[in-house]
């Protein structure tokens, strides 16, 4: 039987602070970087250990070493008080160590089952399909997915949040007291993500060790016993959750100033309206929308997942189809079909998952910049790679892109895979630009990149929309506010008016099934 033997420990809050692994002065350089420079730390049983810190701080280079991936130059790693040197990630795993990368490991042909015992096939001598799915259903079962996921289901046929869960799966077959967590919640849903945290809470209990790594700075909050904020390459400080004084401070840690300096002074050239829409109405989506935005304006939308908010930008876009309404620029009414009509009238969408739908990550960050523009760098009907490289660096150096353009744009750090495809807007001329979650999986410091950029393109002239659950975000940056929930514009706030319990009371307001959403038909 190999249901999972809980490590010897109590909670997080019950520890006797002896910690289960030490990392001491660890060093790693590469060629004209210095990842980390002697950064220590403990982890401890029965504790959930955050680690945080903008892009470029050494997060990514001290998991890796922790999971057996790199070796560093200097520097100790110790385990139960004995010093070990990995051989590599199996033998990381091997010693209790196993890291879950935010790009997950699964073999999407084999089952669940066989993806859970994946190079650890229990008694190998009498190894049988219905044994595995057998003790497989059992290591569901302790997870509390048990009813959810079946053992003989192939891999690729799960969500994102079951992937994961097989990934921990096979973390507990192997008994490992020490589980790296990177980015795990990037690509969950929030009901997905809260379903995360609570095993990671039963984990915790069990005595299992956590090393949390995330952007999610309220998560962060919610989850960990301690943090450790890394800059630089260097330890900034570890100290108990419970005694920072909420993300404020933790972002100011992270990026060594006041979180007041992330967002750049607001543009106060606000000229007419060039954006007006109204009776907006899609069946089950929303109905009765009407805004508008004007010139040099940033307008923010407010609200739950499900409340309609992006639903209305896909359809401003085309993406899909509106049943009734009316679009105007300019008072002049639009007919949008599809999104090749709306980047015609200067509208650009700016989607949420950039990774999927605004990028093709496989193609050089030059080639994504003009892919919606090509007859920018045609040469008598050619494309011309010298025209699309010197197109893509004047973008690239007005955006301040650090990365290379004639790499992959899936090498790009998710700061710079925002800023490709905002140069890809910009480049189709828009003039309204819709960002649908600007800154979801980008680190602190890249965060007040894309504000500035946002605010640069407001003072150039461009409408711009923003939609996202960060309220400090929309606050921080938009001169107005619309408050949805379930399909319906429930408040406007004027930037005097911005109010975080009047923002929450229009979020939460009218809650129904978003199928049950009647339609508003105006009178005659």
């Amino acid at each position: 039987m190999v249901s999972r033997q809980p490590v010897p420990a109590g909670s997080a809050h019950s520890t006797d602070g002896t910690p289960l692994v030490l990392l001491k002065d660890l060093a790693k350089e590469y060629p004209g970087v210095r990842a980390l420079r002697d950064v220590s730390l403990d982890l401890r049983r029965g504790e959930v250990h955050a680690l945080v810190g903008e892009n470029g701080a050494g997060k990514s280079t001290l998991i890796r070493i922790l999971s057996g991936d790199v070796r560093p130059d200097s520097g100790s790693i110790s385990i139960d008080g004995e010093f070990v040197v990995f051989d590599g990630p199996r033998d990381a795993r091997h010693r209790g160590v196993v890291t879950i990368f935010q790009e997950l490991t699964i073999a999407p042909d084999l089952s669940v089952a066989e993806n859970i015992f994946l190079g650890n096939e229990p008694g190998s001598l009498f190894y049988s399909r219905s044994k595995a799915e057998r003790w497989a259903a059992e290591v569901l079962t302790s997870l509390g997915a048990g009813s959810q996921i079946r053992p003989s289901e192939l891999a690729g046929n799960l969500s994102t949040a079951q992937r994961q869960i097989i990934e921990i799966a096979r973390a507990l077959v192997l008994r490992a007291p020490v589980i790296v967590m990177d980015e795990p919640t990037a690509a969950l849903s929030e009901n997905e993500a809260a379903a995360l945290r609570r095993l990671i809470v039963r984990m915790r209990a069990e005595g299992t060790c956590i090393l949390y790594v995330s952007h999610r700075l309220d998560e962060v909050m919610k989850i960990a016993d301690r943090v450790t904020v890394l800059r630089g390459g260097e330890r900034v400080v570890t100290m108990d959750a419970s005694s920072i004084g909420g993300t404020s401070e933790l972002i100011s840690l992270m990026v060594g100033r006041p979180i007041s300096e992330l967002f750049p002074p607001r543009n106060e050239k606000i000229g007419e309206v060039v954006l007006s829409v109204s009776g907006l109405y899609r069946r089950g989506a929303f109905d009765d929308v009407n805004f508008n935005v004007r010139t040099g304006e940033v307008v923010g939308f407010a609200g739950l997942v499900g409340a309609g908010r992006t639903e209305v930008m896909r359809a401003l876009f085309g993406a899909d189809a509106l049943d009734s309404g009316q679009v105007r620029k300019n008072g002049q009414v639009l007919t949008i079909r599809n999104p090749r009509d709306a980047i015609a009238h200067g509208i650009a969408y700016l989607p949420e998952d950039r990774k999927h739908q605004g990028l093709v990550l496989s193609m050089s960050g030059a080639e994504n910049v003009v892919m919606a523009s090509l007859e920018r760098s045609s040469v008598a009907g050619f494309v011309s790679a010298s025209a699309i490289r010197k197109i893509a660096e004047t973008i690239g150096a007005r955006l301040h892109f650090k990365g290379q353009l004639d790499a992959p744009a899936g090498t790009a750090s998710g700061g710079n895979q925002q800023k490709l495809v905002i140069g890809k807007s910009i480049l189709t001329g828009a003039q309204i630009l819709i960002f649908d979650e600007p800154t979801r999986g980008i680190d602190v410091g890249a965060k007040a990149e894309i504000y500035r950029l946002i605010h640069l393109l407001a003072a150039d002239g461009a409408a711009v929309i923003i939609v996202s659950s960060e309220l400090p975000e929309l606050m921080g940056t938009c001169h107005r506010l619309y408050v949805m929930s379930n399909g319906r514009i429930r408040d406007e706030l004027g930037l005097a008016e911005f109010d975080e319990k009047r923002i929450l009371a229009g979020a939460f307001a009218g809650h129904m099934a978003p199928q049950a959403i009647p339609h508003t038909v105006a009178a005659p």
